[in-house]
């Protein structure tokens, strides 16, 4: 059974530390001890808590005038942009995820986007690497 410590769930939910020991004393969260005496949290529990969060953020920012096949979307703010005549590189920092899209100049425009903005990086993808860090329980 995959376990995390405190500081790890939070850091994987994009919280505080405290926020998760929050969730663990109001039982939103089940924390174990683990043979260090530090309180862990089960990985599969943190997964479902992670897609009910995520779930409720969809819900919370759902556009009613479209609909779209893409399922990863993610929030962030632009902190970047690169531009030329033609092309632009758009920089976003989603939570801990920093997300780099190329789109035209003209896109740019019509989205109004700039440093600060609030925006969705959408992700349609038919391949997708997922990796498993090494040593890890």
């Amino acid at each position: 059974m995959t376990q995390y410590r405190i500081s790890e769930a939070a850091e994987l939910l994009g919280v505080s530390d405290d926020t998760v020991r929050r969730w663990v004393n109001s039982q939103e969260l089940t924390a174990a001890t683990d043979g260090s005496g530090r309180q862990v949290v089960d990985g599969a529990e943190l997964a479902g808590l992670s897609q009910e969060r995520a779930r409720h953020a969809a819900l919370a920012q759902q556009n009613t005038d479209s609909v779209s096949s893409a399922r990863n979307r993610m929030v962030g703010l632009v902190t970047g942009i690169v531009s030329d005549t033609v092309m632009s590189q758009v920089e976003m920092q989603c939570g801990h995820h920093r997300i780099v899209s190329l789109m035209s100049t003209e896109a740019v425009r019509d989205l109004k986007l700039e440093i600060g903005s609030l925006a969705v990086a959408v992700v349609k993808a038919t391949m997708v690497v997922v990796e498993s860090p090494q040593g890890h329980r």
